[in-house]
């Protein structure tokens, strides 16, 4: 059988992490004097307090082993219960009344989706609006990798664990010890968010609007404090903001080897290099075509450059409604939903490492067409790809795409265009934020029904968790099959 008491013990430790975690929204609503939100701050945190440790106390695993089955069920079921208590302080204090759109934006939170039911987003209380952002952060890097960063293990099997909540294709250890792994993670990301802080200060940014956006960026999440985003921001503001865009959604990994000082490694890069040359390439594509609603090339550029890595860093932040550009800007920009950022980002989207293997896997069974005694393989950043990997990709390109069409298909019931339905799915599914259409950076989700916004809450979980956790937990086969059979069909990850 699945190990359950493990799982929960696990979701034990989630919550009490959570409660600590609204700590700190809960400062921000004390330090501006508004007490409806400390209120409903306090009592979640007390909620969680009090499961979490009834959980770990009453619930000890004699057990401790997780295997691949148990790793996915602990992440599935960690962020499901993460976002359902999270979504306490927006319902107890009211200022979203309804618990089901509480939700949605608690999961668009933590998957770093950044879309919104909020139609007034400015009328949001400090406190709340932190939090919003707050959960970016917190889902960017993933919050069972901070647990691990920060709680000791008895386990060397929780690579699992990391494998099932990182996004992209490929999870390795960067150092032996997966928790010293998960430290050097958090580190990079807490350095390059303060980073980040810092130059908004600079630039005159408030204090406030400064620790929001710094974090809505670092988990490329999108939320921000005003109606029109960054829109009313100063050029300054918007080039900090474009630049973290794209550092956060490189492999974590190239700057842990830029810290070792293997730079020719970091430079030799494919995906790197790919990613680059999509985004500038795209963005000459979208400056040459928006050009004449500018007149000038600053602005062109800026616009362009910041619409094109908000879309494949998958951020969700805007300086201009882009529905208002021409049909070609538009469809670059929905293109580039799909293929998202690097694979060990905080970026959501297919990855551009799959990207690649998928295209090499085309262009390696074309020439086996035309020559079909020729061997050949598919080599990504230097090492041949084995037949197993090639499958694994294509299977999940084929879910992503089933995933993508039955969302649409599902929410079609609702009496929008179809530009704005499938933008919708597409956006969900790929944790991006905005669509086209009624769904577009200035507009919200607010109009569709709550069957359809459980709908979009589910394509974003499965998003962010590339599909396979949620499914497997959700699978009745995975909590019923014997221990025989699970010892069979599980390889243990060595310490």
């Amino acid at each position: 059988m699945m190990n359950r008491r493990m799982i929960l013990f696990r979701i034990g430790q989630m919550l009490i992490l959570e409660s600590v975690l609204l700590l700190f929204p809960l400062i921000v609503s004390l330090l501006y004097g508004e007490w409806g939100s400390l209120t409903a701050f306090a009592e979640t945190i007390g909620i969680t307090t009090v499961l979490g440790v009834l959980t770990i106390l009453l619930i000890k695993p004699q057990n401790k082993v997780i295997y691949a089955r148990e790793g996915f069920a602990i992440v599935a079921s960690s962020w499901v219960f993460l976002s359902l208590f999270g979504a306490l302080p927006f319902f107890i204090s009211g200022e979203i009344p309804n618990y089901i759109d509480a939700v949605f934006e608690t999961v668009s939170g933590f998957t770093t989706t950044g879309a919104t039911i909020l139609t007034d987003v400015e009328k949001m209380s400090k406190g709340m609006l932190f939090w919003r952002s707050f959960t970016h952060w917190i889902g960017g890097m993933g919050v069972l990798v901070l647990i691990m960063a920060i709680v000791p293990t008895d386990s060397g099997r929780s690579m699992h664990i990391m494998r099932a909540e990182m996004a992209g294709p490929v999870i390795g250890k960067l150092v032996p010890k997966i928790k010293d792994t998960a430290k050097i993670l958090y580190i990079i990301y807490l350095v390059l968010t303060v980073f980040e802080f810092v130059l908004l200060l600079v630039g005159g940014m408030p204090l406030y609007d400064s620790a929001i956006h710094a974090l809505g960026t670092a988990g490329t999440g999108g939320f921000g404090i005003k109606a029109d985003s960054l829109g009313s921001y100063s050029p300054y503001v918007q080039w900090v903001v474009l630049v973290f865009m794209y550092l956060f959604s490189l492999n974590f990994n190239l700057y842990y080897l830029m810290i070792l000082k293997k730079f020719g490694t970091v430079f030799k890069n494919t995906e790197l290099w790919v990613y680059t040359s999509i985004v500038l390439v795209s963005t000459g594509l979208i400056t040459w075509n928006i050009f004449p609603l500018y007149g000038n090339a600053h602005d062109s550029i800026r616009h362009s450059l910041f619409q094109v890595l908000t879309i494949t860093s998958t951020s969700g932040f805007s300086t201009v409604d882009f529905n208002t550009w021409p049909a070609f800007s538009k469809a670059v920009l929905f293109i580039l939903m799909f293929m998202g950022g690097c694979a060990g980002s905080t970026a959501g989207g297919l990855k551009m490492a799959r990207v690649m293997i998928l295209g090499k896997t085309v262009i390696k069974d074309i020439g086996h067409l035309l020559h079909p005694r020729s061997v050949s393989s598919v080599k990504f950043e230097g090492k041949t790809i084995d037949n197993t990997t090639i499958r694994s990709v294509g299977a999940y390109f084929a879910l992503y795409m089933f995933l993508i069409f039955f969302t649409f298909f599902l929410i079609s019931i609702e009496p929008f265009d179809l530009e704005t339905n499938f933008s919708a799915a597409v956006s969900c599914v790929n944790n991006v934020g905005p669509g086209l259409s009624k769904v577009g950076p200035m507009g919200s989700y607010a109009d569709y029904s709550d069957f359809s916004t459980i709908v979009l809450t589910f394509a974003m979980l499965f998003g962010r968790l590339e599909i396979y956790p949620l499914l497997l937990a959700l699978s009745p086969r995975s909590w019923f099959t014997s221990s025989n059979k699970r010892k069979a069909k599980n390889i243990k990850l060595k310490a």
